[in-house]
């Protein structure tokens, strides 16, 4: 049974390697130009919304988008209203890597790797660098899924894991918690959705239990910009705080409706797998764009629960 630990543990490693090579190779491919399109591009909270969106979408981590937007408000260079835009647009565009990690590409995994590793050892144009990184990532989060998935069956047996299939199948706050816990400790809101997307092909874990899961693993990133905001400026806090607040927000009012979303969310999709992921989109969508006309009301909510009477 160590053995089947040991892989499982490989093929998580595997996950976090492929999301570090992912979000390299396209912050090469954008360079300085991301931090300059996000100061530029935050003037008004559609703008920072947006930004958000698009600077997540490219860095394929909202918990690297949530350090550079701690950083930045820490300098002076964003405020810490124009930082819950990018707040709210992070959190979607962090849902481009659960659809691409949903994705059934077969045998196209060897062609993708071969071509993104002579790309990386042959090709020395930045350019061709960055996308050769890009998809050799891509093809170790391939092989990473089909690891989760392989394994679901005979880590079921176990009688750790067995118990914590049933607890989470029981228990949408149980899967809250394994969802919150896993993210913090592995720092990686993807992996915790792509394991649960594991068991869930294999019918091993319930559609309403993955999106407990979903849900916990949205409160779970929130460590990373919580990490980073320690030492920093007040206003940086705020942006880490506000980042943990709405999402626990977010997920505080979906799971008094996971049994119901689960049915919609069945809908777009027949493979479990898909339709988890679908669910993170639907849910990061419907929050954000819900709490986007009520920024300035957040900000002060903020500064409120924080002790801070005054902005001076």
């Amino acid at each position: 049974m160590g053995r089947i630990f040991i892989l499982f543990l490989i093929h998580l490693s595997m996950f976090l390697l492929g999301m570090l090579m992912m979000k390299s190779g396209l912050y090469v491919l954008s360079g300085d130009r991301l931090k300059r399109w996000v100061l530029h591009f935050t003037k008004t909270p559609v703008q920072s919304f947006l930004t958000g969106t698009i600077a997540t979408a490219l860095l394929q981590s909202s918990s690297a988008m949530m350090v550079l937007t701690v950083g930045l408000v820490a300098t002076g260079y964003l405020t810490f209203q124009q930082s819950i835009g990018i707040i709210l647009g992070s959190n979607i565009g962090s849902t481009i890597t659960t659809e691409l990690i949903a994705l059934d590409v077969g045998t196209s995994i060897i062609p993708l790797l071969l071509i993104g590793a002579f790309l990386v050892f042959f090709v020395r144009h930045r350019i061709g660098y960055s996308i050769g990184m890009t998809l050799v990532g891509l093809s170790c989060l391939f092989f990473a899924m089909e690891g989760f998935s392989a394994l679901a069956k005979p880590l079921s047996t176990t009688p750790f894991v067995h118990e914590w299939l049933q607890q989470t199948n029981r228990s949408y706050i149980a899967g809250i918690l394994v969802g919150t816990v896993l993210t913090a400790i592995i720092q990686s809101s993807a992996a915790t959705i792509g394991i649960a997307m594991g068991f869930l092909s294999e019918r091993l874990l319930a559609l309403p239990a993955g999106i407990a899961i979903l849900l916990g693993a949205n409160i779970g990133t929130c460590v990373t910009a919580l990490l980073a905001s320690i030492g920093a400026s007040r206003e940086a806090k705020f942006t880490a705080y506000t980042h943990l607040w709405l999402n626990i927000a977010g997920v505080g009012i979906f799971s008094l409706f996971i049994a119901p979303f689960a049915k919609i969310v069945s809908l777009f999709a027949y493979s479990p797998d898909v339709q988890l992921a679908h669910a993170s989109v639907l849910f990061n969508v419907i929050c954000s764009v819900v709490a986007l006309p009520f920024i300035r009301w957040i900000e002060w909510w903020i500064y409120f629960v924080h002790g801070i009477n005054n902005r001076s």
